[in-house]
Parts: structure tokens; C-alpha cells; sequence
């Protein structure tokens, strides 16, 4: 399974958790279905331009300017945010994470392999995959070759050496525009660095082979990257398909509009958790819609989510703590509802209907430590952490009743103190005996007052 990483030019938003999400809830759900999953996710660090038709300026060399740092510096910075939402939305690492900047090797050989079967060709400003060689090029995910002309209009082509419109580079030389690119390396044409669109191809192809079964990615990516990818892959190594499924998430909207930061509605995690929500609020918000469907966020959906979050966990630490031996859990899943819960992500990842599912099994009248045992299950797949947020609710009520028991002995010996000094014994006794009693606190009294004994 290859999912596509960040360009890692600047803070990582809720829109790409989404995706971040979504890719995790595939891999957990097709780890549970039995499967063995080897995941590989990239990290784009060069080569990303502001326009995905190759035109404007690499996305890191931007995002150094914009805050005044050097390319290594933001790529590292970004990179660390960027894992850092991961663990925080409780995403399960990746078997490998491969960055663009270390596999310039595998990019070049790519390369190579296209050039020698014709399917590149080289130019003064950049070595080109030529798209008219590939004749599926323009039938790719569906689409039609007018579809693909207007995704790289002539007029607003800056190659001057392209063949065709729809042509995108491989390699961009040091040359023009790029005579100052910051992260350049040498190749057989020329000092440069590597286009977007190779890295994907290179690395996955090094990890997985080259042909595996999942390839993710935002529905952004169907018109330019992913046809670009499958068309150098396939043509490289003359084998069909390079991937099996290709699985495309929508996009996330704020309040009904695109994010954008004129509009002010681009949110990062750190800014949710500020206004007082846990990051598996926005885990469990996006539980609740496929990821084929456009997501529209609001403060109000999400604090529903909260509501809902947080109830589900109330209702099972209600019924952990009816259980007698606390530390006694059956590890039992109830058949018929996991046989449902199955099913449902067995239903094209459907996470909304495994989510009901889940309520139905907490809403059944059976046993609580079945009930736990049984959601904990589902948990493999949701990771909602509904198994550390039972325990942490346990000791925070364990907590506040230790405080109540210390405020209420502390008034009680008090109220002993001011018996004894109004010489109200018949007082001073009873409160001696209910510590004695209730509590097994003997007050042992002295000439210059009384200590506590426990028995």
C-alpha cells in the first residue's frame, strides 16, 4: 500500500488529516480483515512546483522564503509537524517513509529507462515524458483527451520545448528560472533536480515492486499526478497495471467553502485542541462520512462529535466500573456483531455504518465486559483509543473520589476539634466513631492534641 505523503512547505491543516485519517482506517481495517500490510508513504521535499502543470516555483524554495529559513531547515521543521498530527491522531506509523531528497538515484535510473525506450526525451530546459507514447494516457480514470487538454492549456504552458501540451517533466535543469533552484543534484543531463510526478514512481517501485495492490491519494490528484504516475511506471517497465486500486479521497470543506487563508478558515490540529477539543474528536467527525463524499467541517459538526465521542466513552466506563473484578475483561468478541462490523468495512470502507455499529453493540443488554471486550475489537480498526480513554476516565474518577473522601475527613476532624473545645463530648465521640467505623481512621487522643492511626 502506497499513500501519498506531504510536500512539507508548511503546517500540515485538517484537510490533510482527513486524508491522513482515511488512509489509516483503510490500513487498519485490511489489518484486521487478516491481511499482511506493508505501507509506504512519501514525503515530497523537491520538485513540487506551485502548479501541478509544471509552472511556477518549487513549493520548498516558496515555503524557505515565506518564513525566512533555509530548504533544509523547512523541510525538517515540516516534516517533525507533520508526524507530529500523526501520532496525535493516533495514526499507525508507516512501515517506511521515504523522502525525495534521499532516493535522487532511483529518480534518475527512472529516467533512464524512459529515455532509452523513447518514451522521454531531453530538451535545453528539461528532460520530458512524452504522453502522445502512451495511448491510455488520455483515458485514464475516465477522462477524455479534451478533459486533459484543458488541464495543461497551451497558453499557459512555460516549456518551451515541449512537444505536447499535456507533456510534464522528469528531470528540471539548473537552467532559466531554475538557474538558482537551492537543491540541485548532478545527472546524465545536466545539474537539477527531479519533477514531482518520478519521485512516487521511483520509490514506491523500490519498496513494493513494481506492481502492488493500493495506491491512495486526494480526487485533486486523478486529473494530473496519478495519470502521470501509471503512464512513466507502465511505460518503464512495459507491465499492466501498475497498480491494482487506486483509491481517491474527497475534499475536505470549511463552512461550505474551499480553505483558504485569505478566507481565515484554514485549521490546524493546535488549533482545535486550543478551543478545548481532543484530537479524537476530529478522528470520530471524520468516521462519520465516506471517504468517496465531500466533507463539509463546522464548529457545530464538530462539537456534536465531541457529544457523541465523549458519551460513548462515559457509557462504557459506566460499564467497566459495574464490573466486579476490575481487572477482568473477557476476551470474547460477540459474533454477531462483529460479523456486522465486518461487513460493513468489508462495503467499501464503510466507517459510518461500522460507527452505528458500534452504538447497537453498547445499546445491547449484554454483559459489560462483553460489551467492552467487544467495541475494544472494533477499536483496531476505529482508533479511537477507547481502551486508554476508559482507563484514563477510571483514574480520574478514582481521583476525584480520593479528593471528595480527604475533603470530607478533614471537615470531619475539624467538627471533632470544635466539639472537643465547646466540650461537647457526645459529638466529638460519634464523629470518632463514624472515622472508626466508615473509614478505619482511629483518632488516638493526646495531652497536646491527637494523631491519626490506620487500621
Amino acid at each position: 500500500m502506497y499513500t501519498c505523503g506531504p510536500t512539507v512547505y508548511d503546517y500540515t491543516h485538517i484537510g490533510h488529516a482527513r486524508k491522513y485519517i482515511l488512509d489509516d482506517l483503510i490500513k487498519r481495517s485490511l489489518l484486521y480483515l487478516g491481511y499482511k500490510v506493508k505501507h509506504v508513504m512519501n514525503i515530497t521535499d523537491v520538485g513540487h512546483l506551485t502548479s501541478d502543470q509544471d509552472e511556477g516555483y518549487d513549493k520548498i524554495e516558496a515555503g524557505a522564503n515565506k518564513y525566512n529559513k533555509s530548504v533544509w531547515e523547512i523541510i525538517k521543521f515540516f516534516t517533525e509537524d507533520f508526524l507530529n498530527n500523526l501520532s496525535l491522531l493516533n495514526i499507525l506509523k508507516p512501515n517506511i517513509i521515504c523522502k525525495a531528497t534521499d532516493h535522487i538515484k532511483e529518480q534518475i535510473r527512472q529516467i533512464q529507462k524512459l529515455l532509452n525506450k523513447k518514451y522521454a526525451y531531453d530538451t535545453p530546459e528539461a528532460v520530458y515524458f512524452d504522453t502522445k507514447k502512451f495511448k491510455r494516457y488520455f483515458k485514464l480514470f475516465g477522462q477524455n483527451p479534451t478533459e486533459k487538454l484543458i488541464a495543461a492549456r497551451e497558453e499557459v504552458n512555460t516549456g518551451n520545448f515541449k512537444k505536447n501540451p499535456t507533456d510534464f517533466v522528469l528531470w528540471f535543469k539548473a537552467v532559466g528560472r531554475f538557474e538558482n533552484h537551492i537543491m540541485r543534484w548532478e545527472s546524465p543531463w545536466g545539474v537539477g533536480f527531479p519533477g514531482w510526478h518520478i519521485e512516487c514512481s521511483a520509490m514506491s517501485m523500490k519498496y513494493l515492486g513494481e506492481q502492488f495492490d493500493i495506491h491512495t491519494g486526494g480526487i485533486d490528484h486523478i486529473s494530473v499526478h496519478h495519470p502521470n504516475e501509471i503512464a512513466q511506471s507502465e511505460c518503464a517497465t512495459c507491465k499492466t497495471p501498475f497498480v491494482k486500486y487506486w483509491i481517491h479521497h474527497n475534499f475536505l470543506l470549511v463552512e461550505n467553502e474551499k480553505m483558504s487563508k485569505s478566507k481565515g478558515n484554514v485549521y490546524r490540529l493546535v488549533d482545535l485542541i486550543e478551543k478545548g477539543y481532543d484530537p479524537m474528536h476530529l478522528r470520530y467527525y471524520f468516521l462519520q462520512t465516506s471517504y468517496r463524499n465531500t466533507l463539509n467541517f463546522t464548529f457545530t459538526g464538530l462539537e456534536q462529535a465531541k457529544n457523541s465521542y465523549e458519551r460513548l466513552i462515559n457509557l462504557l466506563t459506566n460499564m467497566y466500573i459495574q464490573i466486579k473484578n476490575k481487572k477482568y475483561i473477557r476476551n470474547i468478541v460477540l459474533k454477531k456483531y462483529k460479523t456486522k462490523f465486518t461487513e460493513a468495512i468489508e462495503e467499501d470502507f464503510n466507517f459510518p455504518k461500522a460507527i452505528s455499529i458500534v452504538w447497537e453493540t453498547v445499546k445491547s443488554d449484554l454483559a459489560p465486559d462483553l460489551v467492552i471486550s467487544t467495541v475494544i475489537n472494533f477499536d483496531k480498526v476505529l482508533g479511537l483509543k477507547i481502551k486508554q480513554k476508559i482507563i484514563d476516565n477510571v483514574a480520574k474518577i478514582k481521583q476525584a473520589h480520593k479528593l471528595i473522601k480527604k475533603e470530607r475527613l478533614e471537615n470531619l476532624l475539624k467538627d471533632r476539634m470544635l466539639a472537643k473545645q465547646e466540650k461537647n463530648w457526645k459529638k466529638a465521640d460519634e464523629i470518632r466513631n463514624m472515622l472508626k467505623n466508615r473509614y478505619n481512621i482511629e483518632i488516638i487522643d493526646t495531652e497536646s492534641g491527637y494523631y491519626v492511626k490506620l487500621k
